[in-house]
């Protein structure tokens, strides 16, 4: 959605339109205009998910799994909590 952007803003599309068009906030709009003015196309892609990685060891997203698919009852191990 970002390069699309890109695309419009090479257009001299205005950032308000922008955001008409891509149907995201005008905020959002802004942003990537700015970026894009300093950093052009390049400074739009995608640097992955945000937000904080996982803290569970794999122990327990095993058994966070386990429970989600067999709700059988049985206890989770004390290990994860």
């Amino acid at each position: 959605m970002r390069l699309q952007a890109a695309e419009l803003f090479e257009q001299m599309i205005k950032p308000v339109e922008v955001a008409r068009q891509l149907r995201v906030s005008r905020k959002s709009a802004y942003q990537w205009h700015q970026l894009w003015r300093d950093g052009g196309v390049a400074a739009l892609t995608s640097r992955g998910p945000s937000g904080s990685r996982c803290r569970l060891s794999p122990y327990c997203l095993a058994s966070c799994f386990h429970e989600a698919r067999c709700p059988t009852g049985d206890q989770v191990s004390e290990k994860c909590l």
